[in-house]
């Protein structure tokens, strides 16, 4: 199954508006996506309640899997931005 790691780079991690922004879209995509903080723990990236319970700040590494190698490269690109600054 393919996999991504980002760094992610919104300045208040994934919480409030970037975590809705980046669950919305994982809840767009074709399959399912997973997303595992550094921490080892895995959530359903679709969930905002599942990636808000994470914890994932600024500048952690987080992995993306999802059968669909495109939804992965879009959601990487979302986390590569500053989503609160959008």
């Amino acid at each position: 199954m393919p996999e991504r790691t980002v760094v992610v780079a919104s300045t208040v991690g994934l919480h409030a508006r970037p975590a809705a922004l980046f669950s919305q879209a994982a809840a767009q995509a074709p399959a399912p996506v997973t997303l595992t903080a550094a921490s080892g723990r895995s959530v359903n990236a679709a969930s905002i309640l599942g990636v808000l319970s994470l914890g994932i700040d600024h500048g952690e590494r987080v992995t993306l899997v999802s059968d669909d190698a495109d939804t992965l490269d879009s959601l990487v690109a979302m986390l590569e931005r500053d989503l609160d600054r959008e």
